[in-house]
């Protein structure tokens, strides 16, 4: 990735105030807050109103040891009056024992709307009656019943229940008040508490993505964990572990994108000169001297193979190799020419040990494969090369079987083996080297041209010395009818001998 133009500040990201992640879970804490205060808030108010009609049966029953203190005492209306305005109370009735006294302000009496027994009720007549109340009260008549103290007597009041709700409103506008102010400290105290243990770590994470997106190619925009060992410490390793993989990845992609810029570059003027090499390698061809003329068609072909070698090297950089033409191809003439480009001096000490029948055939694309066993037996020579102790066994072998189907190809020698390091990322460019200045490009390759053909290239574990690459190409599907032609063939030659 190049840069064409001035470098790029990571844009600021703005939200609209209801829209930022914080305000909305503020909101909901304080929605959640209020929810759950209505929740107390209704049975506040309905005990509230239990405990009101209580209290005037209270007070009420207080005035009934005068009225019960002689069964034939006559209580003046004025006594009477104070009475029921202590309690607010139309009418008063008590029942001792066998006896019963009634104290009321007028002769007509009021209708009754709803009964309450003060001593028993249930949970939900209790929220019924109190929302009937506040909403639709004032101007009707409650009678309230119950014991007075512990003992057997009962008190019956007949009360208006305007006073009753104005009581109930102020007091469930006090309540209203202060669930509010509980929710919103309530609110608050979570809401810092959420945003420094949450929001403020997925802030710093979205700024350290968007800071990546528009810097990719810089350290520094790779998030640094906190060390935290909870989900967001998780979250904040992996998206550092994506980061410097996603950067490793562009760095790659860059390099190759460079790698096929200059091979471009240079590809026109080798081009020319080979081309002027593969004429003077033609009329090398017209001399009569058999040394000449055995040598003169592999030169041809090395220059032809230079030319395709930079052409593939472009092709790489710039997308993928060229699907292969598949042929039934003999493997021995292959690593023959492998063995003579490789041009192995007699002196370094290398042997280069080849076992392959001579009819061992598979269906291969030549050049590809040739390509293959180009890449991996030139490492190793390279590999045995930099030893200089003449005591050590310097051996290439390569190795052709046939399982069922599969053509099995093995490249072994005798080298130092691969690093570490090589091996964790043996076919990645640019990673897998397993020598200084190398590229690692030839694994890579050799790998991709394996997998065009349907096969595998893996390095071998069951070795303790060196390095044991195997190939696995799988035969091209044969249809039946050339299966039977086969078989047929194959019976009638055994017949005939």
């Amino acid at each position: 990735m190049t840069k064409t133009g001035p470098a790029q500040t990571p844009e600021r990201v703005e939200f609209r105030p209801g829209r930022r992640l914080s305000a909305k879970i503020l909101l909901l804490t304080i929605l959640f807050v209020m929810i759950a205060e209505v929740l107390i808030f209704v049975p506040s108010v309905a005990n509230f109103r239990m405990t009101w009609l209580a209290g005037k049966g209270n007070t009420a029953a207080a005035a009934s040891v005068l009225i019960a203190s002689d069964a034939d005492l006559e209580l003046p209306l004025k006594a009477q009056d104070d009475v029921l305005m202590a309690t607010g109370a139309m009418a008063i009735a008590l029942k001792l024992g066998e006896r019963s006294r009634f104290i009321r302000l007028s002769d007509t009496m009021p209708d009754i709307h709803s009964e309450v027994n003060v001593a028993e009720f249930s949970a939900v007549s209790a929220i019924r009656d109190t929302f009937d109340t506040l909403l639709f009260g004032g101007d009707r008549y409650i009678r309230a019943y119950g014991p007075i103290g512990d003992s057997d007597n009962m008190i019956e009041l007949i009360l208006p229940d305007q006073p009753l709700r104005a009581a109930m409103l102020i007091y469930a506008r006090n309540v209203a008040v202060l669930s509010l102010i509980i929710s919103l400290i309530t609110a608050s105290l979570v809401f810092l508490a959420i945003n420094r243990i949450a929001i403020r770590p997925i802030r710093r994470m979205t700024g350290a993505m968007l800071t990546f997106r528009m810097m990719p190619e810089d350290p520094n925009a790779i998030i640094v964990p906190s060390g935290r060992n909870d989900e967001l410490g998780i979250a904040e390793r992996e998206l550092a572990s994506m980061q410097g993989q996603l950067q490793e990845t562009l760095k790659n992609r860059k390099r190759l994108a460079d790698l096929g810029l200059a091979v471009s570059k240079i590809n026109h003027d080798m081009r020319n000169i080979l081309a002027s090499a593969q004429l003077m390698s033609d009329r090398l061809s017209s001399v009569s001297d058999p040394a000449v003329q055995r040598f003169a068609p592999k030169l041809v072909r090395t220059l032809d193979r230079a030319v395709s070698y930079s052409e593939n090297v472009l092709s790489y950089g710039r997308a993928g190799e060229a699907a292969p033409s598949r042929r039934r191809v003999k493997l021995a003439p292959i690593v023959g020419d492998v063995e003579e480009l490789l041009g192995i001096d007699p002196a370094s000490g290398i042997e280069f040990s080849v076992s392959i029948p001579e009819d061992f055939e598979l269906d291969a694309d030549s050049e590809q494969l040739f390509r293959v066993m180009m890449n991996l037996c030139r490492n190793s020579v390279e590999a045995m090369r930099a030893d200089t102790d003449p005591a050590t066994v310097k051996r290439l072998s390569i190795t052709a079987a046939r399982m069922g189907t599969t053509a099995l190809i093995g490249v072994e020698d005798t080298g130092p083996g691969l690093p570490a390091k090589a091996r964790e990322n043996l076919f990645s460019a640019f990673r897998g080297s397993a020598r200084a200045g190398g590229t690692g490009l030839g694994l890579a390759i050799a790998q991709e041209l394996v997998r065009a053909h349907g096969g595998t290239l893996e390095l071998r574990e069951d070795r303790g010395i060196g390095a044991h690459f195997e190939i696995r190409l799988p035969d091209a599907p044969v249809s039946l009818e050339q299966e039977r032609v086969r078989r047929s063939r194959d019976r009638d030659a055994s017949g005939a001998l």
